[in-house]
């Protein structure tokens, strides 16, 4: 099943049901008037939905052309947005250009922080930038939505929970970040709203592509018009999506509603080293910061630089045939 949200000016938009091809929907208020509505109540409405759902597909109902650019982040605010990161091969690059050795925890306990979520950008919207200092970078990621999650579930009862998926670009102001870590208390200023694919699907719209909650197909990232990241999103991940989420409830149940990021996905690269570019025939890279860490680790310092205004970035995914699954997360940095 396919959901997304219409940007119709309200705070949680309009709930639509989206053909597999991502041509068509069909409203579906007269089941929930949002997708907050929906998580809150998804036993009971997740089978009218998937009703909907096979209606939408066989043209059995009345239906609109959907355009990726009305829709909004399938939650346009949510009440937890929590951020892992899933790839420690990102954590390590981030280390070693610092001369720095990543814990023997990382690798059994995942790295989270609380992000802001009371305002997603749609994902067509631009990238407002008050600063070019403030390092604006894009963050590739896949991302989830639960149902609630009682505390202290295990990763496999965790697995039950994530209802929905989607594709995240998670904006960083890597400038910001530094002086933010410094006083000891994690992000805030340095993670401006994210946005999330223009639709969120049921795990099973994956077929085999959904394994042991992570997704197998690559992750693509363009930036400027060029291909930046190819990231396998089923590779190199030292914790699923399922280890994340059953980290988030260890001390505290989750609300329906609440997503679980994966933080920047991440290759090695062959020979067990740093990835190569796209253009040089490697996977390439999700962020910024990652070819810059190589850049440092290789030269001394970074020659590509962060985002500024005019530069445009794409997050998508396609399946094995080439379809978009979520839609495209397509956005240009402007000055704010």
């Amino acid at each position: 099943m396919k959901l997304a949200t219409l940007n119709d000016g309200s705070r949680d938009g309009k709930l639509v049901v989206v053909s597999k091809d991502i041509t068509r929907y069909c409203l579906a208020d007269n089941i929930a008037p949002t997708l907050q509505a929906a998580l809150d109540d998804w036993n009971a409405l997740a089978p009218k939905l998937e009703a909907l759902y096979t209606d939408v597909e066989h043209q059995a109902v009345p239906c609109e052309r959907f355009h990726e650019r009305e829709a909004h982040s399938p939650l346009p605010r949510a009440y937890q947005w929590a951020d892992g990161s899933a790839y420690i091969n990102h954590v390590e690059l981030v280390r070693k250009a610092r001369d720095a050795e990543v814990p023997e925890s990382f690798y059994h306990d995942p790295l989270m922080y609380q992000g802001g979520s009371d305002t997603f950008l749609p994902p067509r919207a631009n990238i407002p930038l008050g600063d070019e200092a403030w390092g604006c970078d894009m963050e590739g990621e896949i991302a989830c939505i639960t149902d609630d999650v009682p505390m202290g579930v295990s990763s496999e009862e965790a697995a039950s929970h994530i209802k929905l998926l989607m594709l995240v670009n998670d904006v960083s102001l890597r400038g910001l970040i530094p002086g933010e870590l410094g006083k000891g208390f994690g992000f805030f200023q340095s993670k401006p709203s994210s946005a999330f694919s223009p639709v969120a699907v049921t795990p099973d719209e994956l077929g085999d592509a959904w394994k042991d909650s992570l997704i197998h197909l690559p992750l693509m990232v363009d930036y400027n018009g060029e291909p930046f990241g190819r990231a396998e999103a089923g590779e190199d991940a030292t914790f699923s999506l399922a280890d994340l989420v059953a980290h988030a409830a260890k001390t505290r149940t989750l609300g329906a509603g609440a997503i679980i990021g994966s933080g920047t996905v991440s290759n090695k690269g062959e020979d067990g080293g740093p990835g190569k570019p796209v253009s040089e025939g490697g996977r390439g890279y999700s962020c910024i910061a990652e070819i810059r860490m190589i850049e440092t680790i290789a030269n001394g310092e970074a020659s590509t630089r962060f985002m500024r205004p005019g530069d445009t970035v794409s997050v998508y995914m396609n399946d094995k045939d080439g379809h978009s699954i979520f839609g495209t997360i397509a956005q240009e940095v402007v000055k704010a």
